[in-house]
């Protein structure tokens, strides 16, 4: 593939993913205006702190959840956390880069299926097994 089309590629995936990069980054703004902070590291935006911690913190995860991706934008409650879960939040990026606007409802639907046959909604979720297998 040559530069001209690598590149193609990526613009076409960052649009793909755009609605939830978008809500990503409305959720990021409101951390920073609340004293949180914002680095863009590996082809991702990240927001910690602030709004964005409270919205981590309360996700059906529980209070122990340190990332949380929404397109190329990754939301977490401080900055060392999501040092410790970039390699898999990066997995979740790459995922919302080929799902685009289907990643929410298949992401949804995958974790109903599991939980409806008696398994663990988000470890048995087939995104979540792949994001752990690639990064544990």
């Amino acid at each position: 593939m040559t530069g001209g089309v690598r590149v193609l590629v990526k613009l076409v995936r960052i649009a793909w993913a755009s609605p939830y990069s978008c809500l990503g980054i409305l959720i990021g703004l409101a951390g920073l205006c609340s004293g949180g902070g914002a680095v863009y590291r590996e082809g991702a935006l990240e927001f910690y702190g602030g709004a964005t911690r409270w919205l981590v913190r309360h996700l059906p995860t529980g209070k122990r959840t340190m990332g949380f991706t929404l397109g190329h934008t990754i939301l977490g409650q401080n900055a060392h956390d999501l040092i410790a879960v970039g390699k898999h939040e990066r997995v979740h990026v790459r995922q919302f880069e080929l799902w685009g606007p289907l990643m929410g409802p298949a992401y949804l639907s995958a974790s109903a299926w599991q939980w409806l046959r008696g398994r663990d909604a988000y470890r048995d979720n087939p995104f979540e097994v792949e994001a752990y297998r690639e990064a544990p």
